[in-house]
């Protein structure tokens, strides 16, 4: 598995941020300001993940996603490894990371990699997503905020 920039003459892999993220508007908006990176398992992609400055000293995982056919597989732990490495090197002091209410399996996820719970955004969702999201059978509502010092 490689992981690696997005080239400026590439076109991030879209469907696979949508999943993600449904918000086509929101994830042109982090592309534009933040940076993609891809995993490649065999010249194919099989995840990403985009990293987002937000404050001084503090950078975000805006999105990450793993191919459905590559899940269950360890390469979100890998990307969400190589994005905090990646942080680290770049001289952040901070990774912060947000994911819905619903999201059982990434909560649990980013825990194991050292992230810790610092807030709730309440309503969050229904502010920014016109169509309801629904994952584990719960309305994704509320965005959950973690984060970890480097």
């Amino acid at each position: 598995m490689k992981i690696r920039g997005c080239r400026k003459d590439e076109r991030p892999p879209m469907d696979l941020l949508l999943e993600a993220d449904p918000s086509e508007q929101l994830v042109q908006e982090y592309l534009e300001r933040g940076e993609c990176f891809i995993a490649e398992d065999n010249g194919e992609i099989a995840g990403v993940y985009v990293l987002l400055p937000t404050r001084p000293g503090t950078v975000e995982i805006v999105n990450i996603a793993v191919k459905a056919s590559c899940r269950g597989k360890g390469l979100g732990r890998l990307l969400l490894t190589d994005a905090i490495e990646k942080a680290a090197g770049y001289g952040y002091q901070t990774i912060e990371i947000g994911t819905g209410n619903s999201s059982i399996g990434q909560l649990a996820l980013y825990q194991k990699c050292g992230f810790r719970l610092v807030g709730i955004d309440r309503d969050f969702f229904l502010r920014h997503y016109q169509e309801p999201i629904f994952e584990n059978g719960i309305q994704c509502r509320d965005m959950i905020r973690l984060s970890q010092d480097l």
